[in-house]
């Protein structure tokens, strides 16, 4: 066994885990009572990947929402109120 501390680096390991060798097993059954992992995107971020795969990024507000956040004016005390407002709903 080698120990190499904290500042050493691995090289790539496989998928199966970076410790665990592999030993040669067959495929085993599945079992029934184990929940598959499933991935859930919400709309928002279903809105956004559209929108970089076709192209329909409003680069005029984009670049405006910019500016205004370099000069110092994006923020302002009703976007705050509506941004704390929408917090508090969530967390209640």
């Amino acid at each position: 066994m080698h120990i190499h501390g904290t500042t050493h680096i691995h090289g790539p390991h496989g998928t199966n885990g970076p410790h665990f060798a592999h030993r040669g097993q067959g495929p085993q059954a599945p079992t029934s009572n184990v929940d598959a992992d499933r991935v859930e995107i919400s709309p928002a971020a279903e809105a956004a990947i559209q929108a970089a795969e076709t192209g329909r990024i409003r680069h005029d507000l984009v670049n405006s929402i910019r500016a205004q956040i370099a000069a110092g004016t994006y923020e302002t005390p009703a976007k705050l109120e509506a941004a704390l407002e929408r917090m508090l709903d969530e967390i209640a």
